[in-house]
Parts: structure tokens; sequence; C-alpha cells
């Protein structure tokens, strides 16, 4: 057992078994809080040992403000301290491209790297979409960046021929549906979506400068048009320290609710 290791063990039982991460990350945020942003912290080995605790730990409590976007963690390069970005703020009642939403709170929203290609569809995307076997879609990937810093991973399919490629290559910013709006053809009627939170996979975390598993929110979206016909089928991932999502929820007239009950009650 080495001496660092009797160390941590010492400062875990005068805190009374509190998690010992938690007690560096107090340590920490003193460290982060005097090193100005765009400067580097000390490397993992300085660290552990200013803050008597293993790299292990050091890392545990690290990761808490790397979720926060207070620190960016980069292999090769170290950790660098950044400036909190604003948080793009935003109701779920009306679908809105992200270029929308900064555009109105004067933030910059731009693209950053892209893959735009044709492929095959999946068993589950024949009978979602209702096409032939022999048809194409078109897959659109980008990282999207808010004041030139990586804030959401979207993913856009949808059937050939909706939107050409040669337009989207000349004209596409990062928003598809703003396209498929402007375009007016085929007609939107709605959208469904599903929240969750997941794990960053290693492609969609090497994009948006994070760790492997850290969290974030996904949301997988499905826009029909005025038959009904599935038009478009979106996933996007966004950091959650840079997104605010919140939905109105209206109380229903008093008077409705009790009579809806007494003919329940009645029946």
């Amino acid at each position: 057992m080495n001496a660092r290791t009797n160390q941590e063990q010492s400062r875990s039982g005068n805190v009374k078994r509190r998690p010992l991460y938690q007690s560096a990350a107090e340590e920490l945020a003193e460290i982060i809080a005097h090193t100005p942003p765009g400067d580097r912290l000390p490397s993992e080995p300085k660290l552990s040992d200013q803050l008597g605790v293993s790299r292990a730990t050091l890392r545990e409590a690290m990761r808490l403000f790397e979720e926060r976007g207070l620190i960016l963690r980069q292999q090769g390069v170290g950790t660098t301290v950044v400036e909190m970005p604003q948080v793009i703020d935003s109701g779920l009642e009306v679908l809105e491209s992200l270029e929308t939403l900064s555009s109105r709170m004067g933030l910059t929203m731009t693209m950053g790297d892209s893959e735009i290609r044709l492929r095959s569809p999946k068993a589950e995307e024949l009978e979602q979409f209702d096409i032939p076997r022999n048809a194409r879609l078109l897959e659109i990937k980008r990282t999207m960046l808010a004041e030139m810093r990586p804030v959401a991973y979207l993913v856009d399919v949808l059937p050939e021929g909706i939107l050409p490629r040669g337009e989207i290559e000349e004209r596409f910013t990062g928003s598809v549906l703003d396209l498929l709006l402007e375009r007016k053809q085929p007609t939107l009627s709605h959208a469904k979506t599903e929240i969750t939170a997941v794990s960053a996979s290693p492609e969609i975390a090497h994009h948006l400068n994070i760790q492997r598993g850290d969290v974030l929110l996904c949301f997988k979206g499905i826009i029909y048009d005025d038959s009904g016909n599935v038009v478009n089928r979106s996933e996007s991932y966004f950091l959650p320290w840079t997104f605010r999502f919140h939905v109105l929820r209206r109380f229903d007239d008093v008077m409705n609710v009790v009579e809806r009950n007494r003919k329940t009650n009645d029946g």
C-alpha cells in the first residue's frame, strides 16, 4: 500500500466516509476558479500530488467539472479551463432549428465537421419510410458549434430526392428542418420526439470533444407530411450544460374536469 493510498484512506475517514472524489472536487474547484479561461491546469500527476489523491480519484473529480462544461480534457493536449457557455433556452411546444433558436438569443451557430452520403436503408427503415429495397437514403451528420464551441451532434436521414444533394452541398448550413420548411414540399404536418439521456459513443464523443460515456440529451424525432408519410428521421445529441429545455403545461378548465369525472362516475 503506497503513501498516497494511506493518505486517501486517512482523509476518507476524516470526512466520515464521504466519497473522496467530492472532497477532491472542492479543492479542484478552487484551482479552477483561480485559473483564467483558456489556461491549462497542471498535469494529472502534479494535480494528484497537490490534492493528495490517486489519479483515478482525480479523474472522477474532474469529470464533475467536465460535465458542467468548466474544463475541456483533450488527450495529448491536457486540461483547459473554459468559459461557461451561454445556455440555449427553449420550449418544446414548437419544432425549431438550432439556428433559429440561437439567432433569437443573439448567438452565432455554425456547422463544424459534416458528412453527407447516400446509403442503403436498414430493415426497420424500409418499413418506417415505406420505400422499396432498392431505394437509397440521404444521411447527414454534422457537429453544431455555438460561438465556435461544439454543443450538439445531429444526424438526419430522409429518402433520396426529398432534398436534392446538390442543393444541400450548396446551401446547407446545418438545419435540415429549415431547408424542408423553405422548400414547402412536401408539406410538413407534425413531429414526434422521444427524449432520453444516453452515454456518448466514441464517434459522438470525438465530435463533441468530450469523454466516451459522458451523458448527453438525445432527441429522436420523426417528421410527418400532411399525408402521414415519414419525411425525416433524426437523432440529436446535446451537451446538457449548454441547453435548457422546458415544456409549457396548461391546467384544464376545472369545471370541465369535474364534469368529465361526474359523467365517468355516473356511467
